[in-house]
């Protein structure tokens, strides 16, 4: 039994060295990213016992993924097909005015073909906490009804859901997301969405803590967590409203820092710590995760702990 599992595509990234243009470029790094794993990872590093779920073609491409994830601790649970590929991605990062270019390659991903007999239910069931996004469902119209299915299976199950809106539009619509989105949400315990998303996928207006409330009740949520870029995140529990400053940080690898939040909120909440304690720690968690590169926030719970008691040194001897 793990205490958290999560479930959704993980893409290998490839990204040019010091800001190089992708049609330059002959040299990438390569790294695992998804929204799912990368929560696991968060998870693990941070305490908890974690397992990643989904499809992957049997190929050594896709064993580089499961390798990495497999170096940090995360269990990994797949299902391995001779049919579909390896979704990939390509990262450019820039300073402004250029800014990041993300381009994907992931039309007919072993992982959109995923049905729930395929995956270890039995061990959503067990676990503490099952978590996925709203990446998932927009990738095919199987992994729409997967998604449903998991999500409903856990909760039946008593198993604590968790769901980040993490909207792309590259992917879908506006609206297109809010249809399918608006049907999952009443077998979620807590909720992630960021604030711009709330407004603009949602359509939700007024001030932040009114649109968690309305999240709260309209789906009987345990948890709504509104993220907010640089201004205080927001969490509503109950007739509780509590607010979370962001610790100052870099933008030097902003990539994969809501993950990182969810991941950080995870690892104490499902362990049975306080809403704010569990938020502070989430905004501590991102905060870190902004040094690192790549997707995934290897961190320590020390180096949490330090950020939030506001000893981080320049040199650690």
């Amino acid at each position: 039994m793990v205490d958290l599992v999560t479930f959704g595509e993980t893409m290998l990234r490839f990204s040019p060295p010091d800001d190089e243009r992708i049609e330059t470029a002959d040299r990438y790094g390569v790294r695992a990213a998804g929204a799912e794993s990368n929560v696991a990872v968060t998870a693990q590093r941070l305490g908890l016992d974690a397992a990643w779920t989904s499809k992957l073609p049997d190929s050594p491409v896709a064993r580089r993924v499961t390798g990495e994830l497999r170096s940090h601790g995360v269990t990994v649970d797949v299902a391995w097909s001779d049919d579909g590929r390896q979704g990939t991605f390509y990262l450019e990062t820039g300073e402004q005015p250029r800014g990041n270019t993300v381009i994907y390659d992931r039309t007919d991903a072993a992982v959109t073909t995923a049905t729930p007999p395929e995956l270890p239910v039995a061990g959503i069931e067990d676990a503490a906490g099952f978590h996925t996004t709203g990446i998932t469902p927009a990738l095919s119209d199987t992994l729409s009804e997967t998604t449903a299915t998991l999500l409903e299976t856990a909760r039946e199950a008593g198993t604590t859901t968790s769901f980040d809106c993490n909207y792309r539009s590259k992917l879908w619509s506006p609206a297109e997301a809010r249809e399918t989105l608006t049907g999952l949400l009443d077998d979620v315990d807590v909720f992630t969405v960021a604030e711009r998303d709330a407004r603009e996928v949602f359509e939700k207006s007024g001030e932040p803590a009114d649109i968690g409330r309305e999240f709260a009740e309209t789906y009987d949520l345990d948890v709504a967590i509104l993220t907010r870029g640089t201004d205080p995140a927001l969490a509503v529990t109950g007739d509780a409203v509590y607010e979370q400053p962001t610790f100052e940080s870099t933008d030097a690898h902003p990539v994969g820092t809501g993950d990182s939040f969810v991941g950080g909120f995870l690892s104490q909440y499902l362990d049975g710590q306080s809403v704010p304690d569990a938020l502070e720690y989430a905004a501590a968690t991102a905060a870190f995760k902004r040094t690192v590169p790549g997707d995934i926030a290897v961190v320590s719970p020390e180096e949490v702990e330090s950020v939030i008691g506001g000893d981080t040194a320049d040199i650690s001897r």
